[in-house]
């Protein structure tokens, strides 16, 4: 059995948010459908620098209809705004990182999926839940600014790291879209790729994006500024067979934040494969996980990755360190979950749910 490595307790009143200083994991759940056998409801926090040790869960709303727990599809920070924001199938919350308190939750008109928000902490890129619009919403208010019509299936988002273009995923169509931040509109795209494009993930200059499409046990890459595919890179040694949920072998890629890594979810396997991240991307390795893997994300300094499946994996020596559990020793499970950094108990960095890379010079 996987146990965490113990290191002296700092003194964390879970009552008192301002008491936090260091490195945080904070996981949405339920993370994996509306399943609560992962986690259960609500937002987790695990202290990064003790051992990923449970701090505290955050009592989130975000429910069905009936009352139940809806399937969380998005995680994203705006540190100037001091939130944390979770996207159900149903709506949009906002929850205050210094009290845990929820400042608004907004009902959204054709449902929610994965967002993602400008470097600025200002705006959001919030597509419909599998439908035809991404909303352009303000993260302050919740409101929306605009509507971009013009898919099949909106589902992933990334707002590129120089706040210029945001990568929208649309699982109906071959084609990722680029939308201009200045005028939120549609105006390039890249592909086609060799079938529907499932999660995806960039470089920091924003030249790169390496993809997963349906029905492929591995990743293509585009070029962002031209618009072309470049590769087809598959998963030597390994079969594909049935998958439990997403219905594609690979669902889920990351870059390390240095760029010298590919990190690829293999659902039928249960794996996680690691590929050279320059041409012609050589697989490296490959790594056994507890359960299916939908995703997979890392710590802003790169030592960490995380698995959907909910292993804390050390990115250089390629082992498992500990498994995410809460404070019934149940197991942890998400496919949201974002790092953020806090000084003297206020907020100061976080990541992406998405693994994206880091290099912009």
């Amino acid at each position: 059995m996987l146990t965490a490595m113990i290191l002296p307790n700092k003194k964390i009143d879970s009552n008192k948010p301002e008491s936090l200083s260091g490195h945080y994991l904070y996981v949405a759940v339920p993370g994996i459908r509306d399943y609560m056998g992962y986690g259960g409801h609500g937002l987790l926090v695990f202290d990064m620098d003790h051992g990923h040790k449970f701090v505290k869960r955050i009592e989130t709303r975000g429910l069905h209809p009936d009352k139940k727990p809806s399937n969380v599809k998005g995680i994203a920070v705006s540190i100037q705004l001091n939130s944390i924001y979770i996207s159900t199938i149903e709506s949009l919350q906002r929850i205050d990182l210094s009290t845990g308190k929820i400042i608004w939750e907004k009902m959204i008109d054709g449902g929610c999926d994965r967002m993602s928000i400008s470097p600025d902490g200002k705006t959001m890129y919030l597509p419909s839940f599998e439908s035809k619009i991404w909303n352009v919403v303000d993260c302050k208010t919740g409101d929306i600014i605009k509507k971009i019509p013009g898919f099949k299936h909106a589902h992933n988002t990334i707002y590129g790291l120089s706040g210029e273009h945001v990568y929208l995923d649309d699982i109906g169509s071959p084609w990722l879209k680029i939308a201009d931040t200045k005028t939120h509109t549609v105006t390039s795209q890249v592909g086609p790729f060799g079938n529907f494009i499932r999660p995806f993930t960039i470089n920091g200059k924003e030249t790169h994006a390496f993809v997963t499409v349906d029905s492929l046990l591995g990743f293509e890459v585009g070029d962002l500024k031209t618009g072309k595919k470049l590769n087809r890179v598959l998963v030597e040694g390994w079969g594909i067979g049935p998958v439990r949920r997403h219905g594609t072998p690979s669902h889920g890629i990351g870059l390390t934040p240095d760029e010298k890594e590919i990190w690829l979810c293999d659902g039928f396997n249960m794996r996680l494969h690691v590929f050279s991240a320059v041409e012609p991307y050589q697989q490296l390795t490959t790594i056994p996980l507890q359960d299916l893997p939908g995703w997979i994300t890392f710590s802003l300094d790169g030592k960490y990755a995380y698995p959907s499946s909910g292993e804390v994996i050390d990115v250089k020596t390629r082992k498992v360190l500990t498994t995410l559990t809460d404070e019934f020793n149940n197991s942890v499970g998400s496919e949201k979950m974002v790092e953020i950094d806090f000084e003297n108990g206020k907020a100061v960095r976080a990541n992406d749910q998405f693994g994206l890379g880091r290099m912009m010079q």
